[in-house]
């Protein structure tokens, strides 16, 4: 005769197959998820990482800065022309003229889009800072004399900057909020993925809370 309360108890702890359906569809996608923002992340955040250890140390890390100067004589009609420009009614933040802006390229390797040109009576005046250097541009409205200075610090301060988003330009900026979103969603897909596999790693949960926990001492203990 069959022990009908072994077969009871046995069929009491078998696992329900809607239950490991839906935990199987969301492993899935927590996964797919998971792996995708990862490769998204991945070198962004090696960038990131490595430069906020130079940043951490910035002080330590000695930096020679190269200057380079150049200078010209804009050529009488572009002087002509910034000079009837100037004279006329216009915003004190106005670019410079595309075709100054083209023999600026051409002549003196200087790129200058459309940033806002500071206008004077007596020169037109652009600062051109960049990731880890700053430049600026000086035509005096006279002669025509031109004066371009660039400061270069290095690639250190490249990058350094780049990790700041300092003078790196709207499409830098865009990159990197959708690299913070990519961010996010590997985490916390990869939150539900601990606990998704936590009854396998009862050390997981300690783990997290040690995570948030020292950050949080060494803040209030340590950060005045």
């Amino acid at each position: 005769m069959p022990n009908t309360s072994a077969t009871t108890k046995v069929a009491h702890h078998r696992p329900d197959p809607s239950q490991q359906q839906k935990r199987a569809f969301w492993l899935r996608h927590l996964h797919r998820w998971h792996w995708i923002s990862s490769a998204l992340c991945l070198i962004a955040m090696l960038l990131f990482a490595a430069t906020g250890i130079t940043l951490n140390h910035s002080a330590q890390i000695e930096a020679h800065p190269q200057v380079t100067k150049k200078s010209a004589e804009l050529p009488p009609a572009l002087l002509t022309q910034l000079q009837q420009l100037q004279k006329t009614p216009h915003s004190d933040k106005d670019p410079l003229p595309a075709e100054v802006r083209q023999w600026l390229e051409q002549t003196l390797s200087v790129r200058v889009n459309t940033q806002a040109a500071e206008w004077s009576p007596e020169e037109v005046y652009l600062s051109l800072p960049r990731p880890g250097g700053d430049a600026w541009l000086r035509i005096a409205l006279d002669n025509g004399e031109l004066e371009f200075e660039l400061t270069d610090r290095g690639w250190i301060a490249y990058f350094n900057d780049l990790h700041k988003g300092r003078n790196a330009g709207n499409a830098w900026s865009w990159f990197i909020d959708l690299f913070a979103i990519a961010c996010l969603i590997f985490c916390i897909t990869g939150l539900f993925l601990l606990k998704m596999h936590t009854a396998n790693r009862p050390i997981t949960w300690p783990i997290v809370g040690l995570g948030l926990v020292l950050p949080l001492l060494l803040a209030i203990l340590f950060v005045h």
